[in-house]
């Protein structure tokens, strides 16, 4: 393919520089524009920038938004939208779309009204309304904040107690604690299984074949505890349109249609011997599944999200076997706490043991005179990934990178990929899921 010109935007935080340093060294013209002030240093010296995205849509031949949200509300579906209406090839939303991931109960609806079974769920917007609900119908729930709040990982809390008095007790400390701020939460049954996110790219008509499934790694520390977090790594793998997919993201693909979309949409599930339920939506890239993703491309990424984006037959091979990606942190993440930031981490310095820079992905990170740093204010400089033939290989070599890699005050998962080896995978075989 001859070289395109990619715009990409981040109308919040900067989140998409990776996928951006990907195309430009594929040899494409690449911009990129970041909102946030705070963040706007992130990918100095890797991607080049531009301060004004409205006056690079004309001479964008794709233009790829990297979330939903536009400062602290959702609006890059609606801003998708209108640049497709005027005859721009766009990655994103729409707003529908959008509202899949900030209103759960539309989610659930929609998911409902294609043939797709829903856990017990219930919206509320008042804290004694929910606590006398859950009082009256015991039972473990998962609680999840609506709106805003919600990219606030640690409130999402998993309820333990099967008469719901966790549950009571979580929803008093946040009345508290957060009532000002969490307009409205929902309810969901808690069930047990494996939990599971199907992830398709959509062209505007249809899935690109093959399917991603991979398994997100939320709680801070080994073994799934610890405060909730965005996500501390991801394993995966490619498939084709098996069970999984088929009673899930195969089941929206009309409605995707009929909405428009292009770019990649994540639908994350429990699974087990009774069903598949559906948790939430992510209609936008994941991070850093993104990264991941990307890493296990064998066609060209520029290509690809071309092609995507011009609804053109997109052709994508990927790596056959298994991936794993972690993510590198610095303190105080997941919390906010400038003056440790700037006492531990802003700056930092990323040392590299070996000329090799392979499986290693930008994250809040600058380029300075050559010397990787930590850039930006949340504590994520870099993902570093690992393939092979089997899950334990990837692992082995995703590690392996990270032992070649010194950061003062790093700190990482180092279990990602052990749920699968340790019977995730056998059990959503035995199960019947996964097909052929």
């Amino acid at each position: 393919m001859d070289p395109k010109r990619f715009l990409f935007l981040s109308l919040d935080s900067a989140l998409i520089g990776d996928l951006a340093w990907q195309v430009a060294r594929e040899g494409h013209d690449v911009r990129y524009y970041i909102e946030a002030e705070s963040d706007r240093e992130i990918t100095d010296g890797f991607v080049p920038k531009t301060d004004d995205w409205r006056a690079a849509v004309d001479w964008a031949d794709v233009i790829i938004f990297d979330d939903i949200w536009v400062g602290d509300e959702v609006g890059t579906g609606e801003l998708a939208q209108e640049l497709r209406d005027a005859g721009h090839a766009v990655v994103g939303g729409t707003p529908a779309t959008d509202r899949l991931e900030e209103d759960r109960g539309y989610a659930m609806s929609v998911l409902e009204d294609n043939g797709v079974d829903t856990l017990d769920h219930r919206e509320f917007t008042d804290f004694d309304t929910a606590i006398e609900y859950v009082r009256e119908h015991p039972a473990p729930y998962v609680i999840k904040p609506l709106g805003e709040v919600q990219n606030v990982k640690r409130l999402l809390y998993v309820g333990r107690e099967v008469d719901g008095s966790d549950v009571v007790e979580v929803l008093r400390a946040y009345k508290k604690a957060w009532g000002h701020r969490m307009k409205g939460f929902q309810l969901q049954r808690r069930v047990e299984g494996v939990e599971v996110a199907i992830c398709g790219f959509f062209d505007g008509d249809q899935f690109v074949e093959p399917i991603n499934f991979n398994f997100e790694h939320k709680k801070l520390f080994p073994g799934n505890i610890g405060p909730s977090t965005g996500e501390m790594g991801t394993s995966m793998f490619w498939a084709g349109r098996n069970r999984l997919f088929r009673e899930t993201l195969g089941q929206i693909e009309s409605w995707l249609a009929d909405e428009g979309y292009v770019g990649s949409i994540d639908l994350n599930c429990i699974v087990n011997d009774h069903g598949i339920y559906p948790l939430e939506f992510t209609p936008r890239f994941g991070y850093p599944t993104i990264a991941l993703q990307e890493e296990s491309f064998e066609s060209p990424t520029g290509a690809f999200f071309y092609d995507l984006a011009h609804g053109t037959d997109p052709a994508l091979r990927v790596h056959e076997g298994y991936q794993v990606a972690v993510r590198i942190v610095l303190p105080p993440f997941p919390f906010d706490d400038p003056k440790t930031y700037d006492e531990n981490s802003r700056n930092a310095a990323v040392v590299f043991e070996r000329d090799s820079r392979d499986g290693i992905h930008l994250e809040d990170a600058k380029n300075v005179d050559g010397q990787w740093r930590a850039a930006g204010e949340s504590g994520m400089p870099i993902i570093v990934t690992g393939m092979g033939e089997t899950m334990q290989d990837a692992r082995r070599q995703a590690y392996g990178r990270i032992d070649d890699i010194v950061i003062p005050n790093m700190y990482y998962r180092d279990d990602i990929g052990e749920r699968w080896i340790d019977g995730e995978g056998d059990r959503l075989q035995a199960w019947g899921y996964l097909g052929p």
